[in-house]
């Protein structure tokens, strides 16, 4: 989902490559089972499926003509039966839920277990469609596409009108719902709903989707995108389909636990992470791809990051420049003590708590020249160079956006 129109027939040069959506149906009708919670009842119900709301019908008997008989006016001999009332059984609006800004899951809200072939609609408000589910696993399927559809669609909108009025460094690119995971690896952990924004250069973590101006500064969390990392955990394909999609995309589970569908993490400073899952493999891929592209804007925005470090025991400056490169000097002389383009950055290495050796090539000896520095979040830092060094790359290959998306080409494929 992105708040821009269609893209140009050729992508133009620095900017990466958009998700390609193809033209969908957008309404729907169908029988599902409800479950009652309260009850412990289950029933049929009759869903209609529109542009902007799902309306969930349930069926009753009504009367459709004639009357009983009158106590002023006797029935007619000859038609004992011409007034008796006639009833049939209707499919009766019971709840209408507007799907913008709604969620729809696979699971309940709050709940770590997924309800077989069962669905869930919530809308803003907090109403819900309760456990709907089908009888295969194809409709749900189905209707979870359809919905979501329906979803996206209406966040657009909402995206694009939003956009209106707000300077072009602060447009809203990407945002939506997701699960994010609670505790570690296992079967103790939970998710629970978040609703995440890529507005500016920042990434924004809410508990309920902003609907006003105000409601932007109410954010939960709010990270630099430029110190942020984003990562695709695991593609959620049937057993016989996994390991073959490891092997051509290069999948990994880290650290062995089920995050859910279709797994995403996005790595902060200070060694913290959040992990957040998705129900289409088409919201991974879109996640991604807007990651990469807000991820890329907000370099070019930003142009220049600067750290305080310490080096030999002095303390440095070390400044991350999109023109210049990596430059370090010292924070009161401000004398630059050594200048590399991004091109001569070789490898590095770090202790995963503060100390980074960066490996760079001398342009004249062609030797490898070591730089050992210290700062107080590495991890922000870390995420800052990958983050220029990838935008630096993407601005003279323009191609090179598409080839580091794990989950674009698997749904390209």
């Amino acid at each position: 989902m992105s708040a821009e129109g269609p893209p140009p027939p050729a992508a133009r040069r620095g900017r990466p490559g958009r998700l390609q959506v193809s033209a969908r149906p957008s309404t729907k009708t169908g029988i599902a089972l409800l479950h009652d919670e309260v009850s412990g009842h289950a029933y049929d119900v009759r869903l209609k499926l529109t542009k902007e709301v799902l309306t969930i019908q349930k069926q009753d008997v009504i009367c459709v003509s004639g009357s009983g008989p009158s106590a002023n006016a006797p029935s007619s001999p000859s038609s004992p039966v011409a007034n008796e009332p006639k009833y049939e059984k209707r499919w009766l609006d019971a709840l209408s839920l507007p799907l913008s800004m709604a969620r729809v899951s696979r699971c309940k809200a709050g709940a770590d277990t997924f309800r077989s072939s069962a669905i869930q609609v919530q809308a803003l408000d907090g109403a819900s469609s309760g456990p709907l589910q089908f009888h295969t696993a194809q409709e749900r399927a189905d209707w979870l596409r359809m919905v979501s559809a329906n979803i996206s669609d209406l966040m657009l909108r909402n995206m694009k009108m939003a956009n209106k009025c707000c300077s072009p460094c602060d447009q809203v690119i990407h945002m939506g719902w997701v699960s994010e995971r609670l505790g570690g690896a296992g079967s103790s952990q939970t998710f629970r709903p978040r609703f995440l924004a890529l507005r500016g250069s920042s990434l924004y973590v809410f508990i309920s989707p902003p609907v006003s101006t105000l409601d932007w500064v109410r954010a939960e969390k709010t990270y630099h995108l430029c110190e942020v990392l984003f990562k695709v955990h695991k593609l959620w394909l049937p057993d016989d389909c996994w390991a073959q999609a490891s092997l051509s995309l290069g999948l990994q589970d880290p650290d062995g636990g089920d995050h859910g569908p279709f797994c995403f993490s996005v790595l902060v400073g200070h060694g913290g992470s959040h992990v957040f899952s998705v129900e289409l493999g088409s919201e991974l891929a879109a996640w991604e791809l807007s990651f990469q592209r807000a991820t890329f804007r907000a370099v070019q925005r930003t142009r220049s990051k600067t750290y305080i470090c310490s080096g030999q025991g002095d303390t440095l400056c070390f400044t991350v420049d999109f023109a210049l490169g990596f430059t370090c000097f010292d924070s009161k002389t401000k004398s630059v003590l050594w200048r590399f383009k991004f091109s001569q950055l070789k490898g590095s290495s770090d202790d995963g708590k503060a100390r980074v050796k960066l490996l760079f090539q001398s342009l004249d000896t062609k030797q490898i020249e070591m730089k050992e520095l210290e700062f107080q979040d590495l991890t922000a830092v870390l995420h800052c160079i990958h983050s220029f060094v990838a935008a630096r790359v993407a601005s003279v290959d323009p191609a090179f956006m598409d080839t580091q998306s794990i989950a674009g080409r698997y749904m390209s494929s």
